[in-house]
């Protein structure tokens, strides 16, 4: 039987985490039949995280922590993946912003032989809801990924990915960013190694509560599509 890690990267999320841990069990225990995990990966939170996190873990078998001392979503990812034993690994933002109906179809898509499958909010048959400053801010970010690196990609930032384990193990130690900008390394490197990418339409609902610092992520992404612009192909 195919086996599944689930991995939520979390940073000061003591306010939600147990809530959607809860509504996520649910969710894979009734639509995915396959053998599956829950891994919570803190990286460096400073509240109550953690200790919630283990507590989860103690109380649920298929639930498992990963703890890192430094923040950064890519570098939470990166540990989880590359020390997961899983055919296919995938993440999902704790906010669960991404409507979970489409999982089972990220697994499916990797399943019949894609490397790589993604959650996208610009696709025909997605539904989005969020303000105008993101939804700009996003479709800014994709035109400049398609004008400068030729990348055919609908939607890198979405937080709702799953690969297969020998993608990950293909293109993950290639990524340089340990942040935000790890997604989009991620299916950039994806493109360049001509990975199989799948590309989902989701329904998605902005989260109020976002820890995404705007003006200082597009920088940072700027400056990531600059150096993979001019990045020799891995």
């Amino acid at each position: 039987m195919t086996t599944i890690d689930v991995v939520i990267p979390v940073y000061n999320e003591e306010h939600i985490l147990a809530q959607s841990i809860a509504a996520l069990r649910q969710f894979l225990k009734e639509n995915v039949p396959q053998s599956w995990r829950i891994v919570i990966a803190d990286n460096g939170s400073s509240d109550k995280t953690w200790e919630i996190a283990q507590a989860l873990a103690r109380e649920h078998p298929d639930v498992t922590t990963l703890h890192l001392d430094e923040k950064g979503r890519g570098r939470a990812l990166r540990h989880a993946w590359l020390e997961s034993s899983a055919d296919i690994v995938s993440y999902m933002d704790v906010d669960l912003s991404t409507d979970l109906e489409a999982f089972p179809k990220l697994i499916q898509a990797i399943e019949e032989g894609y490397d790589v499958a993604i959650g996208s909010r610009h696709l025909p048959g997605s539904s989005v809801r969020r303000s105008f400053t993101r939804e700009f801010s996003s479709r800014s970010y994709n035109f400049l990924i398609k004008a400068m690196l030729l990348a055919k990609l609908s939607d890198v930032q979405c937080g709702f990915k799953a690969l297969s384990s020998e993608a990950a193990w293909k293109l993950v130690p290639l990524i340089r960013d340990q942040e935000w900008f790890f997604d989009t390394e991620l299916l950039i490197l994806a493109h360049k190694k001509g990975c199989r990418v799948k590309e989902i339409a989701v329904a998605w609902v902005e989260d109020p509560d976002s820890r995404v610092a705007i003006p200082r992520t597009a920088l940072q992404d700027i400056k990531g599509l600059l150096r993979m612009r001019f990045r020799p192909p891995p």
